[in-house]
């Protein structure tokens, strides 16, 4: 949440070529509503925007018991400012001007405070995804993947065997809503097949007909490490 719609789009961009996908909104009424109905690894809050203001924000998501990290923004570096923030729940802070390699690297330290170093990896079989450098290997060899393309293999791979539509893959992984006369799911999961499929391997991504796709359920399936 970023009212200054230049910096914002510097933000998302580093924050994008970083391999983040990013929801971004100037108004603290709708990030609000965007914090409390989607399911995200971490939120930027600026404490000074229109409507609902960052700590208004943070400490409504606290009382409701949503743990998501936080980390907050301001142009001001008040001290007490800054304190308010830490006590209601904030996992950092960064105060205005500050680097996106800088964003890039909180974000990564409060998401692994916040799964308790459990969850940086995902197995499946010879295929390893690491979620804090966001390298995904065959048999060691790393696969280059685009941020699309990784967040689309994570998202299947945290739930392998269960069955996601194309509406639930596209609002999770494009952020809107699925237009029945695209085919843009299936496009990046053929991708992703020829990406990861060794020659005789049986696919990791599996169609399910008249459905939508998973990940192919196995002895030793995405588990966390």
């Amino acid at each position: 949440m970023e009212d200054d719609k230049k910096l914002a789009g510097l933000l998302r961009k580093g924050l994008e070529s970083q391999g983040f996908i990013v929801d971004f909104c100037d108004h603290g009424d709708d990030a609000y509503t965007l914090a409390t109905t989607r399911p995200y690894d971490a939120l930027v809050l600026d404490i000074m925007v229109p409507g609902r203001d960052g700590l208004s924000i943070l400490r409504n998501l606290r009382d409701q018991r949503l743990t998501v990290p936080v980390v907050l923004v301001t142009a001001r570096s008040a001290l007490n400012e800054r304190l308010e923030g830490l006590n209601l729940g904030a996992d950092d802070y960064l105060t205005k001007p500050f680097y996106v390699d800088e964003l890039v690297a909180r974000l990564h330290a409060v998401t692994r405070r916040a799964s308790g170093h459990a969850l940086t990896l995902l197995h499946h079989g010879s295929l390893t995804v690491n979620l804090v450098t966001r390298e995904t290997r065959q048999n060691s060899e790393l696969i280059e993947l685009t941020a699309r393309e990784f967040a689309l293999l994570t998202y299947l791979l945290r739930s392998p065997g269960q069955t996601f539509t194309r509406a639930q893959i596209c609002e999770h992984v494009w952020n809107y809503h699925f237009d029945p006369g695209t085919n843009l799911v299936d496009v990046y999961v053929q991708r992703l097949r020829r990406k990861l499929e060794s020659d005789g391997d049986a696919s990791l991504i599996e169609t399910v007909c008249g459905v939508g796709y998973r990940a192919r359920p196995s002895p030793a399936a995405a588990k966390p490490s």
